[in-house]
């Protein structure tokens, strides 16, 4: 196991500026998803891991060795593209020997690493195939296993799951975090699913523009993002957004907007609530509960579409001009065009200062 430290990374193409002073720490057997939108710059961050790309300036690290310039081949990584780049003409033994064998390594030790790979991403059956005899969830195991008998540091992976269907995503996901858990080695993981993010880190770094936006447990960026923006790229469907502003009243903390209001005097403020600040509340599907019109309510709305998503249903109020949308059990459901009403959670809120949109 190693760490990759990266100091004041500089990446541009031409003028244009793709990373600037970029700053990461990977701990030792941690497993940390880059996790943003396409051109947010995770793969160019990966890339420059691996020495595929060249840095203007700053440093990276592998094991306490500066590798900032160093050959793809010395720095000790095993990397895995989206596409399987494997040789059609090579059975699944000999793409995953290929590497050791123009490294000159000897034979019984390739052998023993093909086995210990192949055992571990059950591919043991295979091994006499060629590429164009495997589905597509075998051929980007080989991909894999090609990775694996490297005994890298670090590895690295550039969404390796995209070209796949859900279902053998689901699997390989499920194997990808098997295989983290038996070898405790270090992994880099680059995915625009937000899922995988979830599922897989120990950390995700989430990024826009270049920049790291925050880095943390899934957990603590699901639940206590730091800005709109990685509030709204986590969750399916994504946190409502409701713009209203703040009230002290009679020692509470109000939140209204045009169709809630919210006490939210238990908020945990990192700042004092201002009287008439301009807010953004944030809150998560799963935390809106529908009601009887009339009841116990943070506010009334119209039932404007039901999804079933199996498991859940997910409805989506018009709330007097305002789309929000409701996560509730699939024996809820209620008929379009219905006006009911809804319960926020106030203990589960994310409050955001409109101007900057970064959490209060």
């Amino acid at each position: 196991m190693s760490s990759v430290c990266i100091e004041d990374l500089q990446v541009r193409m031409g003028h244009v500026s793709i990373l600037e002073n970029l700053r990461l720490k990977v701990d030792e057997g941690e497993f940390l998803v880059l996790l943003g939108p396409s051109g947010c710059g995770k793969s160019t961050l990966l890339h420059s891991i691996a020495g595929l790309l060249d840095v203007h300036d700053g440093r990276i690290e592998i094991a306490g060795e500066d590798v900032t310039w160093a050959d793809p081949k010395d720095r000790s990584i095993g990397m895995v593209f989206q596409s399987y780049a494997l040789y059609p003409t090579m059975n699944v033994e000999r793409n995953m020997s290929f590497g050791l064998r123009i490294n000159g390594v000897p034979k019984d030790e390739i052998a023993r690493r093909v086995k210990r790979a192949a055992d571990i991403l059950h591919l043991g059956e295979l091994l006499q195939r060629k590429p164009s005899q495997l589905s597509g969830g075998q051929r980007q195991r080989v991909a894999i296993g090609r990775a694996l008998v490297r005994e890298a540091a670090v590895f690295l992976f550039d969404e390796p799951l995209s070209n796949l269907d859900a279902k053998l995503r689901t699997e390989l996901r499920r194997e990808l975090k098997q295989l983290h858990k038996e070898l405790r080695s270090t992994m880099i993981y680059v995915t625009h699913d937000q899922v995988e993010a979830m599922t897989l880190a120990s950390r995700i770094a989430v990024m826009k523009d270049g920049r790291i936006q925050q880095i943390d447990a899934p957990a603590t960026i699901y639940h206590r993002p730091v800005n709109m923006f990685v509030a709204g790229f986590l969750g399916a469907p994504g946190m409502n957004f409701l713009e209203g502003q703040l009230e002290r009243d009679h020692g509470r903390v109000l939140f209204r907007s045009a169709c809630a209001t919210v006490d939210v005097s238990g908020y945990a403020f990192q700042h004092t609530a201002v009287h008439g600040a301009k807010t953004v509340l944030g809150i998560r599907p799963e935390h809106i509960t529908l009601k009887a019109l009339n009841g116990a309510q943070t506010g009334s709305a119209r039932i404007s579409l039901v999804e079933p998503m199996g498991a859940h249903l997910v409805t989506w109020l018009d709330a007097h001009g305002q789309s929000l949308a409701v996560q509730s059990a699939a024996d809820q459901e209620m008929p379009p065009d219905q006006v009911v009403g809804f319960e926020i959670d106030a203990s589960k809120v994310s409050l955001f200062d409109a101007p900057t949109q970064q959490r209060l």
